[in-house]
Order: C-alpha cells, then sequence, then structure tokens
C-alpha cells in the first residue's frame, strides 16, 4: 500500500503522462490518493467576499486560520468542486476512482484546537481562538481498505470531523501521514511543485528523521510542513517518506525510484 498526497499546485495542472503513471502503479499496488488545493479555497472565498487569514506558528508553520464561515467554504470546495474535479479526470483514462472526505466513513476524527499560539508581525507569541481548524487524532481505514481492496482508487479530500461532529479543516500534507499510518501504508509520497528540499540551492536527497526534526525550524513556508507531515508518518510506523515533483514525466515511478527527489528514512 503506498498513500500520495497530490498537492494543490499539481491539481491544478493535472497532466496526462501524471495520470497514466498512476494508472500503471495500480496495476501492481494499491494506491490511496490524498489531495490539496488551498490556492483554489483561498481564490473562491475571495470571490465570495470572505477574506482569508493566514497565521504562524512558533515553529515557523504557516497555516490558514479557519471561522466556522471558512470551514463552510474549505468543505464545499474541497470536497466538491476540486474532488470531483479530479475523480473525473482519472474516470475517462480507466481509473475507478471514488471521491471521499475525511468525513467520510468516519475516516478522520480530530481534535478542535481550542486555542492557538502565533506569531504576531513582531515576532512574539500570542494566543488566539482555535476557530475550526483540527489536530487528527484517529482514522479508521475500513472504508479505504474496503475501496482499494475492490480496485477502486480512492481520493480523500482533507475534511474531518470533530468530537461534537463540526467539520474540520486539516493539514493535507498532515491528513497523507496520518491516512498512510491508519491504512499500513509503507511509502507516503508527496508530489509537489519542487523537486524536493532545497537547502543552500542543492536538493538534499536523503535526509534520517533525525536530520528532518532538526533542520525544520530552517526551512521556508510551505516545505516545512512537508518535512513535518514525514515526520510524523515516520513516528507512525511508515517507512519511508519521500517528497518529489508532480512535473516530471511519470511522477509517481520517479519518486518510488528515488530519482531527483528527497527521501526521507529512520536511519
Amino acid at each position: 500500500m503506498i498513500t500520495v498526497k497530490i498537492g494543490g499546485s499539481i491539481v491544478n495542472d493535472l497532466s496526462i503522462t501524471t495520470i497514466l503513471d498512476i494508472k500503471n502503479i495500480l496495476s501492481g499496488e494499491k494506491l490511496i490518493l490524498v489531495h490539496g488545493g488551498g490556492k483554489e479555497v483561498t481564490d473562491i472565498a475571495v470571490k465570495l467576499g470572505k477574506e482569508q487569514k493566514f497565521v504562524v506558528s512558533p515553529g515557523g508553520v504557516k497555516s490558514r486560520f479557519t471561522d466556522k464561515e471558512t470551514a463552510e467554504i474549505y468543505t464545499m470546495v474541497m470536497s466538491g468542486k476540486i474532488n470531483k474535479a479530479i475523480v473525473k479526470m482519472f474516470l475517462q483514462h480507466g481509473i475507478r476512482a471514488v471521491g471521499i472526505s475525511g468525513v467520510d466513513g468516519g475516516l478522520l476524527r480530530a481534535s478542535r484546537k481550542k486555542k492557538l499560539v502565533i506569531l504576531n508581525d513582531k515576532g512574539r507569541k500570542m494566543t488566539i481562538e482555535g476557530g475550526f481548524t483540527g489536530k487528527i487524532n484517529t482514522v479508521d481505514a475500513s472504508l479505504l481498505d474496503a475501496l482499494a481492496g475492490n480496485g477502486f482508487l480512492p481520493l480523500v479530500s482533507p475534511i474531518a470531523l470533530s468530537e461534537d461532529f463540526e467539520f474540520l479543516n486539516v493539514d493535507g500534507d498532515r491528513a497523507a501521514a496520518y491516512v498512510a499510518a491508519g491504512t499500513g501504508a509503507n511509502k507516503v509520497i508527496f508530489l509537489t511543485n519542487v523537486k524536493g528540499l532545497i537547502l543552500d540551492g542543492s536538493l538534499v536527497t536523503h535526509m534520517t528523521l533525525e536530520e528532518a526534526n532538526s533542520i525544520i525550524p530552517k526551512i521556508g513556508f510551505g516545505m516545512e510542513k512537508k518535512v513535518f507531515a514525514c515526520t510524523e508518518a515516520l513516528k507512525m510506523g511508515v517507512s519511508e517518506a519521500i517528497i518529489g515533483s508532480g512535473y516530471v514525466n511519470n511522477p509517481l515511478s520517479s519518486a518510488l525510484a528515488h530519482n531527483n527527489c528527497t527521501v526521507i528514512s529512520k536511519t
């Protein structure tokens, strides 16, 4: 079993070669896809007159502040427009894709963050209301196992359900890490718009879990969440986490072959 996270930038420009590569891998391996699409959520929210706010944690992780209205828009766009558009593309190429959210079947359950500690404009810590952002607690993989076990390709949007049955925005990269661990996947692959982690102008081809943990505070916005998700997946039992480009030919096969990507493993 392999879990693949397709970043929002790749979703907007999903190429035929990527789809056919996924189809080829599916012939011999079970796959589960988790997708992003945060930019489209932002664009549609703004069109609806709802300006979006982003905050930065003390650890340097940038995320969307999700109030109730934003949570509704996020759910609508992620689980509706984006998810079904990708499903349609896969079906057009003979892949039996099924689009679900983390809510379906109780797949992702999360705790609503009551308070958020963030950095203000001067870099000082402050506490704000948590809104409708969630931290994943449990994964019920039975629906994913049933779909993948019967030849379907599950496509998951990162929405979770709170203890009080509220829709929560959960980070797509971290959702992929939890899905990978929850399904017993041996690999989790993050396809994004760059080759992998770039430090001092060079691609980092391999890091250990310990090295990745130590380097996170030095990574810029965007990539730091992917590296953090990689470390979470490894700590939960996934053997290998890979960050690679979704814009190369056969991106999934390329990542599995460790070509021009960043591989993070326990040792």
